[in-house]
């Protein structure tokens, strides 16, 4: 263990070194047996384009990687001896005299890294040379075959897929070569986290995380993987490239700009991003990542159901399917899948299309090329396994696969996002003449649809009469019991236990808000007993929309219920606000909403339970605190940002969340943060950038200058809450406003020092540990002090924080003036100094209103 002050002299020693490096380096062009490559040499491709050459990673490790040459920022694309580092740097890469191989020996000698070739002839006329292209080569010198190599790097990837560079499997060496992640930012050594080209059946890639899957790209369908819609033959930037044939199944992608770099990474966050070089900028730009959202996460929706992120809730069954689950399908819950509503029967069987749809899992699909869709239709028609077909080629329509087991991880794009394909699935007959359109006498599909509907309406009304009734009658019985083992001064002081045995009073106009987003109804009388009578044992928290309580349904499942309290700075339109906005977005770094409660002047909604309960209650408490060491922090900080950039950007909607603040972070039992509280959110039209109000609300020390004296907000106000939130995660500090006195800095201006005196690091929460990696916590200060400067323009977007954030490598402006008041109106105490805990403020003779609830 070391302290925060050894580590920064570590890191800035590090960084001094690796600085340093190049003007002591002289390049080669080969490595032959008489011209080893050692720590002062680097080897450099003919172009210049790519190098080679020893770098430092964690302290006391150097390794032989290769990187961009004229690159600033130094972006190791491949790694030759990521699992078996140097100690020092004085190894060396030389031809073996033994068998000709490429070899690194450390300083003793010792051979920690060789490359993997058959051949055993002598290295006598063997070179080892970089080419342009990324790619280090082992070959014949004298060969007249450019492409004779012995052995090359581009077999055996790192966690980088490079243009020309293939995934996949070759016949000819036996490989299958996937990318695997780094361990950490500054740690090479193997990660946890793979994307690999699954050869068999319909071919598709998945990312892993420790072998199991959480991303399916799709199987190729001859333009692109159906679960990709960006990857579009017509781009001007890249072509995509996938052969299957008895040599090889691969997949690689080309660069269509010689003058632009591309690279495909698996980050050690987990997460897969395409960044483009564009040399006018001079920055890598983050082109395309997943996943992305929550279709993306494997088989959201369970067996048989379609997970569409447009939709609310995002999982639905296929047509002639239905919920395994109901109860959990209600609230929002699809992992369980779906189930047929009829058996199925061989001899009379048919099939139903769906459009633009990813294709099911298809790792045990069978694949026949040489068939057309008339002929693969008959033949899944004839096998009674069959359960669903497709074309194998969109582009000509060529082509049949044919999937015998259960379907899975299946997605419904927009036709405007140009996803997915056609595809064809096994339903009863009764099912497709239902389903049908067109077929038979209208007159007669008519008068049979008004009698089955009148017999289901019919049955349906004495049904929920019956139902009514029963419910009625056991509410009324429960309450009895309930009051007769209750105490007088008990039966007199809660009226809610009372409530049921009367007609339930609902607020139409939320009732209304409910049916239009089928949101689930919670009755007054489950959530009584589920928070043991809103008892103070269950309170969670208390904010200005009321009193937040957990609960416990018959059933067992862990609850948060939020109570509107009727002296609620917030009211019904808040409430009716987050109900219809949370209801429609779906996000992991979200909280999920359950339903809600309209009755008896009651509103509440339910929401999932967060075991860890907001970040405030932790981040802000000494006895607490220590619960979030870095690594925890810094998830923490890339949830969130994923979170927000959901809204922004990925969402159906633009949504401006304008009270982002830590009490509006929660999280769940494994620290991952969600978002919550959208009473004050405001969603935004497709072109619409920005808004005004002339009622400011929002939380002391989190609100954007812009937005506190102009009322105005959009998506750089939200970037602003965040940026604070970003130093407060990692100062452990909570901001006291935007102001600043004479004798005190507030959080933002504290940070704002340090940083401009290169004593960021002092800036770090003594209880986040001291086992982090600087340039980490660097990093993300210095994204804290872009989110928070005082000019709207200057700060980044949430797709520039995320990109950030994820990666290394990535240039960042430095960061102008934060944006705070430099005096403040002193409250009217018995003391002679001002209160740090106003209610209210004056900037530039207009006045805000802060809400300080949690």
């Amino acid at each position: 263990m070391r302290n925060a002050a050894e580590h920064h002299h570590h890191v800035w020693c590090f960084l001094i070194t690796f600085t340093l490096i190049p003007l002591f380096i002289a390049s080669v062009d080969l490595i032959t047996p008489t011209k080893p490559l050692a720590q002062n040499n680097t080897l450099v491709s003919s172009a210049a384009e790519f190098e080679l050459g020893f770098f430092p990673g964690i302290p006391n490790t150097w390794y032989v990687g290769i990187w961009y040459k004229n690159i600033q920022e130094r972006v190791v694309v491949w790694v030759a001896n990521r699992d078996s580092p140097l100690t020092n740097s004085t190894g060396i890469l030389k031809i073996s005299p033994d068998d000709g191989g490429l070899t690194l020996q450390d300083h003793a000698g010792r051979s920690v890294w060789s490359a993997n070739h058959s051949a055993t002839a002598s290295g006598g006329n063997r070179v080892a040379e970089l080419l342009d292209n990324g790619n280090l080569v082992l070959r014949e010198e004298d060969d007249d075959d450019p492409d004779n190599y012995l052995w090359q790097s581009f077999d055996y990837p790192t966690d980088t897929l490079l243009p020309g560079m293939k995934l996949g499997w070759d016949s000819k060496t036996g490989l299958n070569r996937y990318i695997t992640s780094w361990k950490s930012a500054e740690d090479p050594s193997t990660g946890d986290y793979s994307f690999k080209l699954d050869v068999y059946g319909y071919p598709e890639i998945h990312l892993t995380n420790k072998e199991k899957i959480y991303y399916r790209s799709g199987a190729w369908n001859g333009l692109r993987f159906s679960g990709v819609p960006e990857m579009r033959p017509t781009s001007p930037l890249l072509s995509f490239l996938f052969v299957r044939n008895r040599d090889q199944v691969s997949y690689s992608f080309n660069l269509l700009n010689d003058s632009m770099h591309s690279r495909l990474v698996v980050k050690h966050t987990g997460a897969l991003q395409r960044f483009i070089w564009i040399p006018s900028s001079r920055i890598w730009n983050l082109f395309w990542y997943a996943p992305k959202d929550q279709c993306d996460v494997y088989r959201e929706c369970g067996v048989y159901g379609i997970c569409d992120a447009n939709a609310s809730p995002v999982c639905k069954c296929m047509k002639a399917f239905e919920p395994k689950d109901p109860q959990a399908w209600s609230l929002r819950d699809g992992s369980d899948g779906c189930v047929r509503v009829a058996e199925l029967d061989c001899e009379t069987d048919g099939f139903l299309a769906m459009n633009s749809v990813k294709l099911p899992e298809s790792g045990s699909a069978y694949v026949n090329a040489e068939m057309n869709l008339d002929q693969c239709r008959e033949m899944c028609r004839r096998n009674c396994s069959c359960r669903g077909y497709s074309s194998a080629n969109i582009s000509d329509g060529s082509g049949c696969v044919v999937w015998a087991d259960d379907l899975y991880d299946m997605r419904q794009y927009a036709a405007s996002e140009g996803g997915g394909q056609d595809f064809y699935y096994r339903v009863p007959a009764a099912e497709l003449a239902s389903a049908a359109s067109g077929a038979g006498d209208d007159s007669n599909k008519t008068r049979q649809t008004i009698m089955i509907v009148g017999i289901v309406v019919g049955s349906a009304a004495l049904l929920l009469g019956l139902l009514v009734f029963l419910v009625w009658k056991k509410r009324k019985s429960e309450t009895v019991n309930i009051v007769e083992r209750r105490g007088p001064r008990e039966r007199s002081q809660d009226y809610l236990l009372n409530a049921p045995t009367i007609p339930s009073k609902r607020d139409q106009s939320v009732e209304t808000a409910v049916d239009d987003i089928e949101l689930p109804l919670f009755d007054i009388t489950t959530l009584v007993i589920a928070t043991n009578k809103f008892s103070d044992e269950n309170k969670l928290g208390q904010g200005g929309f009321g009193i937040v309580y957990k609960g416990v349904l018959a059933e067992g499942q862990e609850i948060a219920v939020k109570r509107l309290s009727k002296t609620s700075v917030q009211g019904l339109d808040e409430f009716k606000n987050e109900m219809k906005l949370i209801a429609r977005l779906q996000h992991r770094n979200l909280v999920r909403l359950l339903g809600c409660c309209a009755e008896m002047e009651e509103k509440m909604l339910v929401y999932e339970y967060m075991e860890n309960k907001s970040l405030d209650s932790i981040l802000f408490k000494k006895n607490k605190s220590s619960m979030l060491d870095w690594q925890t922090r810094f998830k923490i900080i890339n949830g969130i940002a994923r979170g927000l950039l959901y809204l922004h950007q990925d969402s159906r909607f633009r949504i401006i969340h304008r009270d982002l603040k830590a009490s509006n972070i929660l999280l769940d039992k494994d620290m991952e943060p969600k978002i919550s509280d959208f009473g004050m959110a405001r969603i935004f039209g497709g072109d619409q950038t920005e808004a005004n109000t002339k009622k400011v609300v929002g939380t002391y020390g989190y609100m954007s200058p812009e937005y506190a004296m102009d009322g105005l907000f959009s998506i750089k106000s939200d970037v602003f809450s965040f940026g604070v939130l970003v130093l407060e995660i990692v100062s452990g500090t909570k901001n006291r406003g935007f102001y600043q006195t004479n004798n005190q800095l507030n959080l933002l201006a504290y940070a704002w020092k340090l940083y401009r005196e290169e004593r960021a690091l002092e800036l770090v929460d003594s209880a986040a540990g001291e086992e982090y990696v600087a340039g980490q916590v660097l990093r993300c200060i210095q994204v804290g002090l872009l989110c928070v400067q005082e000019q709207a323009e200057d700060r980044p977007n949430m797709s520039n924080v995320v990109l950030m954030l994820s990666s290394d490598f990535v240039s960042m402006q430095q960061p102008t003036h934060p944006g705070y008041c430099l005096g403040r109106r002193p409250t009217e105490t018995n003391s002679s100094s001002p209160r740090m805990d106003d209610e209210s403020c004056t900037v530039n003779q207009v006045t805000v209103t802060m809400l300080d609830g949690r």
